[in-house]
């Protein structure tokens, strides 16, 4: 089994006013050649937007965007005509494939949005453009992970274009979850969302991020109560 640990405040950060964002992975103006990527999960940002600020129409191709949000709501706009808002409990994907532009906004004017943009390789490229987004309200479950993405459209959550697979668990402070690697060769990268958390020993807190490869399974204990999100990715492109 292979490791590499991030810490939250090792994270790249960017203060633009209209938006917070702390990095994972190099992104923008945050370059670190240590930390590109984790096999094909190529940006792992959580960003904060001010009340009624966001991102102006702006392109993407070839590429599997997933965002989840954590508080408020989030207004997507998109080339293909979608016209949508996220919130807490939902989870959205954007496959870019040929190409697409997209604009998404706080759609409140008296609170923030905070949400996690993720970018995944896809695994083929230049596939029609599709977006989507589900309710994972009434899937969440306590003290075990549950699906929230996967390769295959008919399996819980949204599905993308690469053999990866999300989990996220909410947990009480005590309670252990062993996680199973779906495809062999593929390593899992865990961030912590709130609380703490032991990883095959290792201590992780809010804000912290661990990749895990080589291994067939992890165990995961919530030192305090906690909520973790799971993404199995393939390592290699």
């Amino acid at each position: 089994m292979n490791t590499i640990i991030h810490r939250a405040e090792t994270r790249g950060a960017a203060n633009h006013g209209w938006l917070n964002s702390h990095h994972t992975f190099s992104f923008a103006n945050y370059h670190n050649p240590e930390r590109m990527n984790f096999g094909v999960l190529r940006v792992l940002n959580d960003d904060t937007v001010a009340a009624g600020m966001g991102f102006g129409t702006h392109p993407h191709d070839n590429m599997e965007i997933i965002s989840i949000p954590l508080a408020g709501d989030l207004e997507h706009k998109d080339s293909m005509g979608n016209v949508a808002v996220i919130k807490e409990g939902d989870v959205q994907v954007l496959s870019a494939g040929t190409g697409v532009t997209h604009s998404e906004y706080n759609k409140n004017k008296d609170k923030e949005v905070k949400f996690l943009q993720i970018w995944v390789f896809p695994k083929t490229k230049n596939v029609t453009p599709r977006y989507d987004q589900v309710s994972i309200r009434d899937i969440s479950k306590e003290n075990e992970f549950y699906q929230v993405l996967s390769p295959n459209k008919d399996d819980q959550g949204v599905w993308i274009n690469q053999d990866a697979w999300f989990h996220l668990g909410n947990f009480t402070k005590g309670s252990t979850d062993e996680y199973k690697i779906k495809k062999t060769g593929n390593g899992v990268y865990a961030f912590i969302l709130e609380g703490a958390v032991e990883i095959n020993g290792e201590k992780l807190s809010k804000r912290d991020g661990m990749g895990i490869w080589d291994t067939d399974s992890i165990t995961v204990k919530a030192s305090e109560n906690a909520r973790v999100l799971l993404m199995e990715v393939p390592m290699t492109m």
